[in-house]
């Protein structure tokens, strides 16, 4: 075959530009795996991830709000549903169901659970404690638990821890639940609503200090926190579980300044809240909550007074529930 003068040459310099061309191709191609790879640090997939609340206007519910918005701008590939329910036993159900990923819980909640599924939960943190309130008008002759015989009472909604630590505070109280009270199944937001309206003498709430549905509720109708810490033996004997989660606390005079006895610290008890996951979700994506509700205590706290009390140095201590791999290794990285 004869070729015209400079053929050869073209040929020769487009083979080569053809393999740099290659060769940069190959280059481009290796760059751009390790850059997604680097880039794409969770190494867990991506979509929504389920967290499980509490009732609407309750301190879950606003954490929750807090907790979402603050991942938004520090850990985007974590986008969080959450998902309102009636509290801490729902919650549990729903972690376990599978239809959330995460939930918080108290832990008198969670040792009183005897669901079939219970040892697959895992502990991710101890967040703060909640305060048990029994709310009056400011009026009303209900001095201490034992007063609210035949009276009108929220006592929360069925699947709420409130619900399972006022069958408790009743008892403490020598009342029967079912029989000695006009129990109403209401959330705090209702509760506060129905009390202010006249259809309910009083109701019970477990819950972070200040609860925004009661300071609300406190600057539009005159209130009264009533007394429970004369109830605090009776409920640790009748607490199950094999744990302790109760301990005696006082709710301090400025949680609600326009309650009628804000001069002064009302006994009572508290329980802890625990962030809280099953056990085969993925260790990665639990690290990463982990790190990021410590990291967003003062974030949130400067919101949500009760999140200040979170605590790397306590948070560890998730009793009854064993930690989850992934929130073990988050500790165990920061640990001094």
């Amino acid at each position: 075959m004869t070729f015209a003068p400079g053929t050869v040459l073209r040929v020769v310099a487009r083979s080569r530009l053809g393999r740099v061309a290659a060769a940069l191709l190959l280059v481009v191609g290796a760059f751009t795996g390790w850059w997604l790879h680097t880039s794409d640090t969770t190494g867990y997939p991506g979509g929504r991830t389920g967290f499980a609340t509490g009732v609407s206007r309750g301190v879950y519910d606003r954490y929750g709000v807090l907790l979402r918005d603050y991942l938004g701008q520090h850990l985007p590939a974590l986008k969080l549903r959450l998902d309102n329910s009636e509290g801490s036993i729902d919650n549990l159900e729903r972690v376990l169901s599978g239809r959330d990923a995460f939930a918080i819980a108290t832990a008198d909640a969670v040792a009183d659970y005897q669901g079939p599924q219970k040892s697959r939960l895992r502990g991710i943190a101890r967040l703060y404690d909640d305060y048990l309130q029994l709310v009056v008008p400011a009026s009303s002759p209900v001095h201490r638990a034992a007063d609210l015989r035949g009276l009108r009472v929220g006592v929360g909604q069925s699947l709420s821890g409130v619900n399972l630590v006022t069958q408790r505070l009743l008892t403490g109280a020598g009342l029967d639940p079912d029989h000695d009270i006009q129990p109403a199944m209401l959330g705090v937001g209702d509760a506060a609503d129905q009390l202010k309206a006249g259809r309910l003498d009083a109701f019970f709430w477990s819950g972070g200090l200040p609860t925004s549905a009661l300071t609300d509720l406190s600057e539009q109708f005159p209130i009264r926190i009533v007394p429970l810490g004369d109830l605090a033996e009776s409920v640790h004997q009748q607490e199950g579980g094999g744990t302790d989660a109760y301990r005696a606390a006082t709710i301090p005079p400025d949680a609600y300044p326009k309650a009628q006895n804000s001069d002064t610290a009302v006994p009572t008890l508290a329980v802890p809240n625990l962030l809280v996951t099953r056990d085969d979700v993925d260790p990665r994506l639990v690290e990463d909550l982990t790190r990021a509700v410590i990291d967003s205590r003062d974030v949130i706290g400067a919101k949500v007074h009760a999140a200040q009390l979170v605590d790397l140095r306590t948070a560890v201590y998730t009793d009854p529930l064993a930690l989850h791999e992934g929130a073990r290794r988050y500790y165990t990285s920061v640990k001094p």
